[in-house]
């Protein structure tokens, strides 16, 4: 008798086929499990790989941006310093500048003053080497030398200059008076003792304006004219001598003539 296999989808498969069913799910299990445990794995491998990258980059990014932020507040700061730099540079430049007028201003107003002080020096030099007639616009009424009774020695000691009474007299250069007062025969009296060492001598005046020891300069006054003494009227008694005492008498005219009075 013959029997007849069951089709349909509720056959029960042969043990044959179970069998390979099971070999096959075996295979299919160890493969996945295989597969399984390794996917993990190298799914976490490539995530670290992938964030090992990420921190590299961004720690050389933000090192990248440092350098950046640095350099500029360097070049910020240099450009900074430059500013006051030049800013000081101009400073001492200006203050160098006005020193330099400052001492170029002292030094002219210190040359103006000396020019000044030396200018007055030689005008008082000239004044003090300057000789005049010890009555101004004056002539000599009596000469030197002349003869006559009016003088105990018998001739004129010195020369007269014609003088009213009060004329101004002056000192016929600079000198130290070392004698103001009467002196006999010439009355009323003045000797100054003159800076190159000689004297003059100014007799019969009607008044002195000067005291010993005074220092006079040239065409300073000493005196008005008159006619004390052993005088016959108004006039001025000149000498020049080389002391101070009478005696020591030289030519008066010759003498002025000598420091450039006309005579």
């Amino acid at each position: 008798m013959a029997f007849t296999r069951a089709a349909g989808k509720h056959r029960r498969p042969s043990v044959l086929s179970r069998k390979s069913a099971n070999i096959a799910g075996v295979a299919a299990l160890t493969t996945t499990g295989v597969i399984g445990t390794l996917a993990p794995q190298a799914f976490a491998a490539e995530q670290d790989l992938a964030a090992e990258d990420t921190g590299t980059i961004r720690a050389v990014a933000l090192d990248h941006s440092a350098e950046v932020v640095a350099e500029r507040i360097e070049e910020q700061a240099q450009a900074q310093q430059k500013v006051l730099d030049e800013a000081e540079a101009a400073r001492k430049a200006e203050a160098e500048r006005k020193a330099e007028a400052k001492r170029k201003a002292e030094a002219r107003a210190k040359k103006e003053r000396e020019d000044r002080e030396r200018a007055a020096r030689e005008a008082e030099r000239k004044r003090l080497n300057t000789f005049r007639l010890p009555v101004a616009g004056s002539y000599v009424s009596t000469s030197y030398k002349s003869g006559g009774a009016l003088w105990s020695s018998g001739s004129h000691s010195g020369v007269d200059f014609h003088a009213a009474s009060g004329t101004s007299v002056v000192a016929v250069g600079a000198g130290t008076v070392v004698e103001a007062g009467w002196g006999g025969a010439y009355g009323n009296n003045i000797v100054i003792r003159m800076n190159d060492g000689s004297y003059t001598q100014y007799g019969h005046l009607s008044s002195i304006g000067v005291s010993v020891g005074q220092s006079v300069g040239s065409g300073d006054q000493i005196g008005l004219a008159g006619s004390t003494g052993n005088s016959t009227g108004p006039h001025l008694h000149f000498e020049a001598r080389t002391s101070p005492e009478y005696g020591s008498d030289i030519d008066p005219v010759a003498y002025l003539r000598g420091h450039g009075v006309s005579v």
